[in-house]
């Protein structure tokens, strides 16, 4: 009786190993993989219709004037032998100053165009990588910012090196923002003056946990964790190492955090948790209104006037 009932237990737990195992990879597939079709929790309709006439203008003639650049294609190989490419434009103020811009999840390149004009009228010279395992870039997974971190670092010294670049900012619109948020807490060059993060999340864990409560309905525990497991296996990283929040611990410079006051899609409780413990001279902007990175197009005036006093402050 004894042997029989350890048959069925163990038996039991044969089951739910291989459903965990199943369950964590199809979640790795959607959230993780590249190249999946996943739709994310989304915001209310109501919420990002506050823009008015003139934010929609100015969003406007800046989509217009990115789309009119010849822009320059560069390579880099990162520390893993992938091959990324980004879009660049050689600013014809002749000031050693450029900013990179990070695209937000399975975006590219091309959806950062809107703040190029931006920075540009402003004299920068303007680098937007497409992520790994985005666009033309390389790699069969999605980063998060934790490995892409490291591609960042790579992405700097090819401004040095290559473009002669005297100051740099780095400006992130959501995986984007965790990007330059996870960079910020390596040893980084002189060069780089402040941080810009628009809409980004406090770890990749429970981001995807909100993901999965909203979108699915289910506790993150223990999901997460084999998923975790899985992207160790398949990526070489885990969901909780992926933190924002850990990373600004160690930054020492001027840092910016945008985020919606009704953001949903990446909660605006993570932005006072990343401010928190964010080491170096912090300014945050929670924007009224605003859902997901939505403050460039509700009030575009505001938004260059903050970003602009805020990159006036911190460059040299």
């Amino acid at each position: 009786m004894k042997k029989k009932l350890l048959i069925i237990v163990g038996s039991f737990f044969v089951v739910v190993l291989i459903g965990l195992t199943f369950a964590g990879n199809y979640f790795y597939d959607q959230g993780i993989k590249r190249g999946t079709e996943v739709e994310l929790h989304r915001e209310d309709e109501e919420v990002n219709v506050a823009a008015t006439e003139q934010s929609q203008m100015l969003v406007d003639e800046a989509n217009e004037w990115f789309g009119e650049q010849d822009t320059e294609i560069v390579e880099i190989t990162a520390f893993d032998d992938l091959n990324l490419v980004a879009q660049f434009i050689e600013n014809d103020s002749g000031e050693s100053k450029s900013v990179i811009l990070a695209h937000g999840f399975r975006n590219t390149s091309d959806n950062m165009g809107q703040l190029a004009k931006f920075y540009y009228d402003q004299g920068f010279d303007i680098l937007i990588p497409d992520a790994r395992g985005h666009g033309e870039s390389e790699g069969d997974y999605i980063g998060y910012g934790w490995h892409d971190r490291l591609d960042y670092l790579d992405w700097i010294d090819l401004l040095i090196e290559d473009y002669t670049t005297e100051e740099i900012i780095l400006h992130g619109n959501s995986m984007g923002a965790a990007t330059v948020l996870m960079t910020s807490g390596e040893e980084l060059p002189e060069e780089v003056q402040g941080i810009i993060s628009d809409s980004g999340y406090s770890t990749v864990k429970d981001e995807l946990a909100h993901q999965l409560d909203h979108i699915y309905g289910l506790p993150s525990f223990p999901l997460l964790e084999v998923t975790s497991v899985i992207t160790n296996i398949r990526a070489g990283y885990t969901l909780g190492e992926a933190s924002a929040v850990e990373q600004v611990k160690d930054n020492n410079l001027p840092l910016l955090i945008i985020h919606g006051e009704d953001d949903d899609l990446v909660p605006t409780e993570m932005a006072y948790e990343i401010i928190d413990a964010a080491g170096g001279e912090n300014e945050l902007w929670i924007v009224p209104e605003a859902g997901h990175t939505k403050a460039f197009d509700n009030v575009t005036e505001e938004f260059y006037e903050r970003v602009g006093d805020f990159v006036d402050r911190v460059i040299d």
